[in-house]
Protein backbone atom coordinates (compact mmCIF):
# COMPACT_ATOMS: atom_id res chain seq x y z
CA UNK A 1 0.00 0.00 0.00
CA UNK A 2 2.60 1.93 0.98
CA UNK A 3 4.75 1.81 -2.25
CA UNK A 4 1.20 3.36 -3.84
CA UNK A 5 2.04 6.75 -2.60
CA UNK A 6 5.64 7.17 -3.74
CA UNK A 7 6.73 9.42 -6.20
CA UNK A 8 7.04 7.95 -10.26
CA UNK A 9 10.12 7.60 -11.27
CA UNK A 10 11.59 11.11 -12.71
CA UNK A 11 10.52 11.64 -16.66
CA UNK A 12 7.46 9.36 -15.35
CA UNK A 13 4.42 9.96 -18.28
CA UNK A 14 1.31 12.14 -17.41
CA UNK A 15 -0.74 8.79 -18.48
CA UNK A 16 1.21 7.23 -15.80
CA UNK A 17 0.46 9.20 -12.78
CA UNK A 18 -3.00 9.59 -14.43
CA UNK A 19 -3.67 5.47 -14.16
CA UNK A 20 -2.52 5.62 -10.56
CA UNK A 21 -5.50 4.72 -7.94
CA UNK A 22 -5.58 8.63 -6.62
CA UNK A 23 -5.16 12.03 -7.52
CA UNK A 24 -5.57 15.24 -6.32
CA UNK A 25 -7.96 17.11 -8.77
CA UNK A 26 -10.87 17.15 -6.33
CA UNK A 27 -8.48 19.10 -4.06
CA UNK A 28 -7.16 21.82 -6.57
CA UNK A 29 -10.49 22.32 -7.69
CA UNK A 30 -11.47 22.70 -4.28
CA UNK A 31 -8.40 25.09 -3.89
CA UNK A 32 -9.22 27.25 -6.76
CA UNK A 33 -12.67 28.28 -5.85
CA UNK A 34 -11.62 29.21 -2.68
CA UNK A 35 -8.39 31.20 -4.00
CA UNK A 36 -11.08 32.84 -6.53
CA UNK A 37 -13.23 33.75 -3.55
CA UNK A 38 -10.31 35.34 -1.49
CA UNK A 39 -9.06 37.12 -4.72
CA UNK A 40 -12.18 38.85 -4.38
CA UNK A 41 -11.84 39.79 -0.98
CA UNK A 42 -9.64 42.57 -2.14
CA UNK A 43 -11.98 44.06 -4.77
CA UNK A 44 -15.76 43.53 -3.39
CA UNK A 45 -15.32 46.43 -1.06
CA UNK A 46 -13.36 48.74 -3.13
CA UNK A 47 -13.70 48.03 -7.02
CA UNK A 48 -10.22 47.85 -7.47
CA UNK A 49 -8.00 44.73 -7.89
CA UNK A 50 -4.91 47.27 -7.36
CA UNK A 51 -4.23 46.23 -4.25
CA UNK A 52 -3.79 42.29 -4.58
CA UNK A 53 -0.35 41.12 -3.91
CA UNK A 54 -0.34 39.39 -7.27
CA UNK A 55 -1.22 41.52 -9.50
CA UNK A 56 1.95 43.51 -9.07
CA UNK A 57 4.25 40.27 -9.13
CA UNK A 58 2.53 38.35 -12.01
CA UNK A 59 0.03 40.97 -13.70
CA UNK A 60 -2.88 38.84 -12.85
CA UNK A 61 -4.60 38.55 -9.67
CA UNK A 62 -5.19 35.18 -7.56
CA UNK A 63 -8.33 34.58 -9.11
CA UNK A 64 -7.34 35.12 -12.71
CA UNK A 65 -4.81 32.40 -11.87
CA UNK A 66 -7.02 30.28 -10.00
CA UNK A 67 -9.50 30.66 -13.32
CA UNK A 68 -6.38 29.66 -15.40
CA UNK A 69 -5.54 26.32 -13.59
CA UNK A 70 -9.72 25.48 -13.75
CA UNK A 71 -8.87 25.71 -17.84
CA UNK A 72 -5.85 24.17 -17.68
CA UNK A 73 -7.49 21.28 -15.80
CA UNK A 74 -10.68 21.26 -17.87
CA UNK A 75 -8.96 21.08 -21.01
CA UNK A 76 -7.17 17.57 -19.81
CA UNK A 77 -10.63 15.96 -18.36
CA UNK A 78 -13.15 17.37 -20.84
CA UNK A 79 -10.99 15.62 -24.23
CA UNK A 80 -10.87 12.70 -21.77
CA UNK A 81 -14.34 12.70 -21.43
CA UNK A 82 -15.01 13.07 -25.40
CA UNK A 83 -12.60 10.42 -25.71
CA UNK A 84 -14.15 7.75 -23.05
CA UNK A 85 -17.60 8.42 -24.15
CA UNK A 86 -18.14 9.40 -27.83
CA UNK A 87 -20.41 12.46 -29.17
CA UNK A 88 -23.76 11.70 -27.16
CA UNK A 89 -22.26 10.91 -23.73
CA UNK A 90 -20.17 13.97 -24.25
CA UNK A 91 -23.19 16.16 -24.96
CA UNK A 92 -24.93 14.82 -21.76
CA UNK A 93 -22.37 14.56 -19.37
CA UNK A 94 -21.26 18.75 -20.57
CA UNK A 95 -24.74 20.26 -20.06
CA UNK A 96 -25.55 18.30 -16.92
CA UNK A 97 -22.32 19.23 -15.48
CA UNK A 98 -23.21 23.34 -15.75
CA UNK A 99 -26.90 23.81 -16.47
CA UNK A 100 -28.86 22.54 -13.55
CA UNK A 101 -26.13 24.43 -11.18
CA UNK A 102 -26.18 27.71 -13.11
CA UNK A 103 -29.97 27.59 -13.12
CA UNK A 104 -30.59 26.56 -9.34
CA UNK A 105 -28.06 29.66 -8.61
CA UNK A 106 -29.76 31.99 -11.17
CA UNK A 107 -33.15 31.55 -9.77
CA UNK A 108 -31.99 31.46 -6.10
CA UNK A 109 -30.38 35.21 -6.80
CA UNK A 110 -33.25 36.40 -8.75
CA UNK A 111 -35.76 35.11 -6.65
CA UNK A 112 -34.84 34.24 -3.36
CA UNK A 113 -31.80 36.79 -2.39
CA UNK A 114 -33.01 39.91 -4.95
CA UNK A 115 -36.62 40.49 -3.29
CA UNK A 116 -34.61 39.95 0.64
CA UNK A 117 -32.01 42.66 -0.41
CA UNK A 118 -33.67 44.95 -3.09
CA UNK A 119 -34.52 48.76 -1.67
CA UNK A 120 -37.09 48.81 -3.76
CA UNK A 121 -40.67 47.67 -2.92
CA UNK A 122 -41.39 44.35 -4.09
CA UNK A 123 -43.99 45.57 -7.09
CA UNK A 124 -41.34 47.57 -8.36
CA UNK A 125 -38.77 44.92 -8.32
CA UNK A 126 -40.82 42.51 -9.99
CA UNK A 127 -42.77 44.35 -12.50
CA UNK A 128 -40.08 46.35 -14.18
CA UNK A 129 -38.58 43.53 -16.39
CA UNK A 130 -35.27 43.55 -14.84
CA UNK A 131 -35.99 40.07 -13.20
CA UNK A 132 -36.24 38.37 -16.02
CA UNK A 133 -33.76 40.03 -18.48
CA UNK A 134 -31.30 38.86 -16.19
CA UNK A 135 -32.34 35.57 -15.58
CA UNK A 136 -32.88 35.33 -19.48
CA UNK A 137 -28.97 36.63 -20.33
CA UNK A 138 -27.09 34.94 -17.56
CA UNK A 139 -28.89 31.60 -18.59
CA UNK A 140 -28.57 32.52 -22.59
CA UNK A 141 -24.98 34.46 -22.55
CA UNK A 142 -23.72 33.94 -19.43
CA UNK A 143 -24.26 37.83 -19.14
CA UNK A 144 -21.88 38.79 -15.95
CA UNK A 145 -22.43 42.40 -15.43
CA UNK A 146 -26.28 42.41 -15.75
CA UNK A 147 -28.31 43.69 -12.56
CA UNK A 148 -30.87 42.89 -10.33
CA UNK A 149 -33.33 46.04 -9.42
CA UNK A 150 -32.46 47.47 -6.45
CA UNK A 151 -29.42 45.21 -5.62
CA UNK A 152 -26.14 46.22 -4.40
CA UNK A 153 -26.93 49.73 -5.86
CA UNK A 154 -24.38 50.69 -3.38
CA UNK A 155 -21.65 48.48 -4.28
CA UNK A 156 -18.49 49.25 -5.93
CA UNK A 157 -19.91 46.73 -7.96
CA UNK A 158 -23.56 46.23 -8.55
CA UNK A 159 -22.71 42.65 -9.96
CA UNK A 160 -25.00 39.57 -8.51
CA UNK A 161 -23.26 36.60 -10.27
CA UNK A 162 -19.68 38.22 -11.81
CA UNK A 163 -17.88 34.87 -12.24
CA UNK A 164 -20.31 33.57 -14.83
CA UNK A 165 -18.61 35.15 -17.46
CA UNK A 166 -16.09 32.27 -17.57
CA UNK A 167 -19.09 29.80 -18.30
CA UNK A 168 -18.73 31.59 -22.10
CA UNK A 169 -15.33 30.43 -22.52
CA UNK A 170 -15.60 27.10 -21.17
CA UNK A 171 -18.99 26.08 -23.21
CA UNK A 172 -17.10 27.44 -26.24
CA UNK A 173 -13.67 24.99 -25.34
CA UNK A 174 -16.31 22.68 -25.10
CA UNK A 175 -17.88 22.95 -28.35
CA UNK A 176 -14.68 22.94 -29.86
CA UNK A 177 -13.64 19.72 -28.44
CA UNK A 178 -17.19 18.06 -29.64
CA UNK A 179 -16.40 19.60 -33.58
CA UNK A 180 -12.73 18.15 -33.65
CA UNK A 181 -14.03 15.11 -32.33
CA UNK A 182 -16.86 14.61 -34.57
CA UNK A 183 -14.62 15.94 -37.52
CA UNK A 184 -11.94 13.16 -36.92
CA UNK A 185 -9.35 15.61 -35.39
CA UNK A 186 -8.64 14.75 -32.10
CA UNK A 187 -7.61 11.40 -33.21
CA UNK A 188 -4.36 13.08 -34.34
CA UNK A 189 -2.77 14.67 -31.30
CA UNK A 190 -0.26 17.31 -33.63
CA UNK A 191 -3.72 19.52 -33.75
CA UNK A 192 -3.85 19.85 -30.47
CA UNK A 193 -0.17 20.88 -30.56
CA UNK A 194 -0.62 23.71 -32.81
CA UNK A 195 -3.96 24.88 -31.68
CA UNK A 196 -1.52 25.38 -28.66
CA UNK A 197 1.21 26.76 -30.53
CA UNK A 198 -1.01 29.05 -32.62
CA UNK A 199 -2.81 30.43 -29.54
CA UNK A 200 0.69 30.80 -28.10
CA UNK A 201 1.99 32.78 -30.93
CA UNK A 202 -1.14 35.02 -31.17
CA UNK A 203 -0.81 35.73 -27.42
CA UNK A 204 2.56 36.72 -28.10
CA UNK A 205 1.89 38.84 -31.20
CA UNK A 206 -1.07 40.40 -29.24
CA UNK A 207 1.18 41.40 -26.37
CA UNK A 208 3.77 43.02 -28.54
CA UNK A 209 1.91 44.23 -31.21
CA UNK A 210 -1.13 45.76 -29.12
CA UNK A 211 -0.22 45.39 -25.24
CA UNK A 212 -3.12 47.73 -24.30
CA UNK A 213 -5.73 45.61 -26.28
CA UNK A 214 -9.20 45.43 -24.48
CA UNK A 215 -9.32 42.28 -21.47
CA UNK A 216 -11.83 40.74 -23.84
CA UNK A 217 -9.74 40.14 -26.43
CA UNK A 218 -6.64 39.37 -24.69
CA UNK A 219 -9.14 36.95 -22.63
CA UNK A 220 -10.15 35.20 -25.64
CA UNK A 221 -6.95 34.01 -26.58
CA UNK A 222 -5.55 33.14 -22.87
CA UNK A 223 -8.14 30.82 -22.09
CA UNK A 224 -8.41 28.82 -24.91
CA UNK A 225 -4.65 28.53 -25.11
CA UNK A 226 -4.51 27.27 -21.41
CA UNK A 227 -7.40 24.86 -22.64
CA UNK A 228 -5.50 23.60 -25.58
CA UNK A 229 -2.51 22.75 -23.31
CA UNK A 230 -4.43 20.51 -20.96
CA UNK A 231 -5.91 18.97 -23.91
CA UNK A 232 -2.46 18.52 -25.60
CA UNK A 233 -0.98 17.17 -21.88
CA UNK A 234 -3.79 14.45 -22.07
CA UNK A 235 -3.42 13.86 -25.92
CA UNK A 236 0.82 13.32 -25.59
CA UNK A 237 0.22 11.79 -21.95
CA UNK A 238 2.40 8.63 -23.00
CA UNK A 239 5.29 10.56 -23.80
CA UNK A 240 5.11 13.76 -21.75
CA UNK A 241 6.99 13.92 -18.74
CA UNK A 242 5.07 14.66 -15.11
CA UNK A 243 8.49 16.38 -13.71
CA UNK A 244 9.45 18.91 -11.20
CA UNK A 245 12.63 19.60 -12.58
CA UNK A 246 10.29 20.20 -16.10
CA UNK A 247 8.22 22.75 -13.86
CA UNK A 248 11.34 24.58 -12.39
CA UNK A 249 12.72 25.09 -15.83
CA UNK A 250 9.45 26.32 -17.21
CA UNK A 251 8.98 28.87 -14.33
CA UNK A 252 12.17 29.68 -14.54
CA UNK A 253 12.20 30.75 -18.07
CA UNK A 254 8.49 32.57 -17.44
CA UNK A 255 10.44 34.53 -14.96
CA UNK A 256 13.09 35.65 -16.89
CA UNK A 257 10.90 36.70 -19.84
CA UNK A 258 9.22 39.14 -17.62
CA UNK A 259 8.91 42.26 -19.37
CA UNK A 260 8.79 40.33 -22.86
CA UNK A 261 6.02 40.01 -25.53
CA UNK A 262 6.59 36.43 -24.31
CA UNK A 263 6.42 36.65 -20.77
CA UNK A 264 2.13 35.85 -20.32
CA UNK A 265 2.20 33.25 -22.81
CA UNK A 266 4.64 31.51 -21.19
CA UNK A 267 3.32 32.08 -17.75
CA UNK A 268 -0.19 30.42 -19.19
CA UNK A 269 1.40 27.45 -20.25
CA UNK A 270 3.65 27.52 -17.23
CA UNK A 271 0.51 27.62 -14.97
CA UNK A 272 -1.20 24.72 -17.31
CA UNK A 273 1.72 22.55 -16.62
CA UNK A 274 1.68 23.05 -12.72
CA UNK A 275 -1.89 22.74 -12.39
CA UNK A 276 -1.72 19.12 -14.37
CA UNK A 277 1.45 18.27 -11.81
CA UNK A 278 0.06 19.28 -8.84
CA UNK A 279 -3.45 17.65 -9.55
CA UNK A 280 -1.59 13.86 -10.57
CA UNK A 281 1.80 14.19 -8.58
CA UNK A 282 1.51 11.05 -6.48
CA UNK A 283 3.12 12.07 -3.64
CA UNK A 284 0.25 14.12 -2.79
CA UNK A 285 -2.05 11.84 -3.41
CA UNK A 286 -3.73 10.13 -0.67
CA UNK A 287 -7.48 9.14 -0.17
CA UNK A 288 -8.11 11.15 2.89
CA UNK A 289 -7.37 14.45 0.64
CA UNK A 290 -9.94 13.39 -1.43
CA UNK A 291 -12.83 15.60 -1.48
CA UNK A 292 -15.93 13.63 -0.86
CA UNK A 293 -18.15 16.39 -2.13
CA UNK A 294 -17.59 18.49 -5.37
CA UNK A 295 -17.90 21.63 -4.14
CA UNK A 296 -15.63 23.46 -6.40
CA UNK A 297 -18.72 24.81 -8.95
CA UNK A 298 -20.78 25.41 -6.24
CA UNK A 299 -18.47 27.70 -4.60
CA UNK A 300 -17.44 29.17 -7.79
CA UNK A 301 -20.96 30.26 -8.45
CA UNK A 302 -21.91 31.39 -5.22
CA UNK A 303 -18.86 33.18 -3.86
CA UNK A 304 -19.66 36.13 -5.42
CA UNK A 305 -23.23 36.68 -4.25
CA UNK A 306 -22.38 35.75 -0.97
CA UNK A 307 -19.50 37.91 -0.78
CA UNK A 308 -21.38 41.06 -2.11
CA UNK A 309 -24.07 40.05 0.35
CA UNK A 310 -21.98 40.23 3.31
CA UNK A 311 -20.45 43.53 2.10
CA UNK A 312 -23.96 45.01 1.33
CA UNK A 313 -25.05 44.28 5.05
CA UNK A 314 -21.92 44.97 6.94
CA UNK A 315 -19.55 47.28 4.60
CA UNK A 316 -17.90 48.46 7.84
CA UNK A 317 -16.31 45.17 9.19
CA UNK A 318 -13.17 44.38 8.40
CA UNK A 319 -12.50 42.24 5.25
CA UNK A 320 -10.63 39.46 6.83
CA UNK A 321 -13.75 38.76 8.81
CA UNK A 322 -15.95 39.68 5.89
CA UNK A 323 -14.24 36.71 3.93
CA UNK A 324 -14.06 34.05 6.69
CA UNK A 325 -18.02 34.60 6.96
CA UNK A 326 -18.44 34.35 2.58
CA UNK A 327 -16.44 31.33 2.52
CA UNK A 328 -18.45 29.94 5.56
CA UNK A 329 -21.61 30.77 3.63
CA UNK A 330 -20.66 30.07 -0.01
CA UNK A 331 -19.09 26.04 1.30
CA UNK A 332 -22.87 25.93 2.89
CA UNK A 333 -24.56 27.08 -0.26
CA UNK A 334 -22.05 24.72 -2.37
CA UNK A 335 -23.14 21.84 -0.26
CA UNK A 336 -26.84 22.13 -0.66
CA UNK A 337 -25.78 22.85 -4.76
CA UNK A 338 -24.30 19.80 -4.74
CA UNK A 339 -26.71 17.28 -2.26
CA UNK A 340 -29.48 19.01 -4.25
CA UNK A 341 -28.81 19.38 -7.50
CA UNK A 342 -25.33 18.85 -8.88
CA UNK A 343 -25.21 15.00 -7.51
CA UNK A 344 -28.38 13.98 -8.79
CA UNK A 345 -27.75 15.56 -12.20
CA UNK A 346 -24.77 13.63 -12.31
CA UNK A 347 -26.75 10.35 -11.39
CA UNK A 348 -28.99 11.33 -14.39
CA UNK A 349 -25.86 11.09 -16.39
CA UNK A 350 -25.00 7.81 -15.17
CA UNK A 351 -28.36 6.35 -15.56
CA UNK A 352 -28.68 7.76 -18.93
CA UNK A 353 -25.69 6.08 -20.06
CA UNK A 354 -26.51 3.02 -18.14
CA UNK A 355 -29.53 3.14 -20.36
CA UNK A 356 -27.88 3.77 -23.50
CA UNK A 357 -25.52 0.71 -23.05
CA UNK A 358 -28.50 -1.67 -22.25
CA UNK A 359 -30.28 -0.64 -25.42
CA UNK A 360 -26.88 -1.12 -27.15
CA UNK A 361 -26.77 -4.73 -26.08
CA UNK A 362 -30.39 -5.52 -26.51
CA UNK A 363 -30.23 -4.32 -30.12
Amino acid sequence: MLRSYAWPPAGSAVGVAMARPFDNVGGIRLALALAVVVSHAFSVGSGSVANEPLVKATGFTLGEHAVNGFFALSGLLVTLSFARSGVANYVIARSLRIAPGLVAATLLVALVLGPVLTTLPLADYFGQGGVGRFITATLTTFKSSGSLPGVFADNPFPFPLATVWTLKYETICYAAVLVLGIAGAIRYRVVALGLVAGFFAATVSLDVLHPDAPQGMQTALRLPLIFATGAALYLYRDITPLSAPILAALALVTWLAAGTGAYKALLFVTTAYAVIWLSFAPGFSHPILTPKWDLSYGIYLYGWPVQQTVYSLYPSVPVAVQLVVSIALSVLLASLSWLFIEKPALALKARLRARQVKSALAS
